[in-house]
């Protein structure tokens, strides 16, 4: 078992889904000779043929939309938006056909296609290269939406969104591409639809995914200095989300603060409130909590360490709750 980052565990993945299935497709802006911005398709285009692994005109609505013709014709495609906030563009494809050709066929048509999307600040981008765009796939019936926080979570979740007969988009944290983990591929770590608990805690629940994932866990080591024992959560897919892992931790805790870098204001953390409020009320010893980013365009890169949840903020959340003992 050797150490890997999460941009080596998302190459594999790719290079394993093209060698087990002739019929998967891989297309996108600078993905084939160059490897990606990222360079998580390094390589691929010299080992597979530029027959599927291929680049593109810069025109995204076009890339989702032959990616839709593809997956009516049996393909399995997979298509990368270079950036984030790159991929609104292609928003109608996503929302007039991606979400809705199952619906509309009665089942008899769906579309098993995989939109990669880098998202996410941190790397000293700007707007259109940081942002956190997630809510519009979640608010959009039809779609199943990942983001993986490890490299282990990358592999796995990224060759299980491949395998979905439905579209998947797949967020992957830019800011956690060079992170290394030491596992083995390959690995699997569970469905689609599955959050875990990162660290187990009594005292209050931090429910968070993708890149705040990880200062999620430096806040709860940091709180453990102030004698908090906090429980983390990876929701790892934000749509289906897996209301029975964040209900059972809230109800054992009391308390609950959601931690993510999209803005707060009709974000995720507000639905993931709303679902907590209604399913624990009785259980609930202060109101939950939201950590996010502000209601402003994604600041340039001297701000950005303003704009992100950091530890003190969430910090500053959990102290704001009431610390009485939760009956048992």
């Amino acid at each position: 078992m050797s150490e890997i980052t999460m941009a080596k565990a998302l190459n594999t993945a790719l290079r394993d889904a093209l060698r087990d299935d002739p019929k998967t497709i891989l297309f996108g802006e600078d993905i084939g000779a160059l490897g990606g911005v990222f360079r998580i398709t390094d390589g691929l285009a010299a080992e597979f043929g530029d027959d599927r692994c291929f680049d593109t005109p810069l025109a995204e609505s076009a890339i989702l939309g032959t990616a839709v013709g593809m997956a009516m014709y049996g393909y399995r495609p997979i298509v990368e938006m270079q950036f984030d906030a790159f991929a609104y563009p292609a928003f109608e494809q996503l929302v007039s056909h991606v979400a809705k050709l199952r619906n509309r066929t009665r089942g008899a048509i769906g579309l098993p296609l995989t939109i990669r999307i880098p998202y996410g600040g941190g790397i000293g981008g700007v707007e259109h290269h940081s942002d956190s765009s997630e809510i519009y796939y979640m608010a959009t019936p039809g779609l199943t939406v990942v983001t993986p926080a490890n490299a282990a979570d990358a592999y796995s979740l990224l060759r299980r969104s491949i395998a979905s007969p439905d579209p998947v988009v797949f967020l992957e944290p830019k800011r956690l591409y060079w992170h290394k983990e030491a596992i083995g591929l390959p690995v699997d770590t569970g469905p689609l639809g599955s959050a875990v608990i990162r660290r187990h805690g009594t005292h209050a629940t931090l429910i968070a995914y993708g890149p705040a994932v990880t200062t999620a866990l430096e806040a709860a080591e940091a709180a453990a200095e102030h004698g908090w024992d906090l429980e983390v959560i990876d929701l790892r897919t934000l749509m289906p989300l897996d209301d029975a892992t964040v209900c059972a931790s809230v109800r054992r805790t009391g308390r609950a603060v959601v931690v993510h870098e999209a803005h707060g204001f009709a974000g995720p953390g507000a639905e993931i409130a709303a679902r907590i409020t209604e399913r624990c009320f009785y259980h609930l010893e202060a109101p939950v909590r939201r950590v996010t980013g502000f209601d402003v365009p994604y600041p340039p890169p001297l701000l950005e360490r303003h704009y992100l949840p950091g530890v003190d903020r969430i910090l500053d959340a959990v102290a704001s709750l009431e610390w009485e003992a939760v009956p048992a």
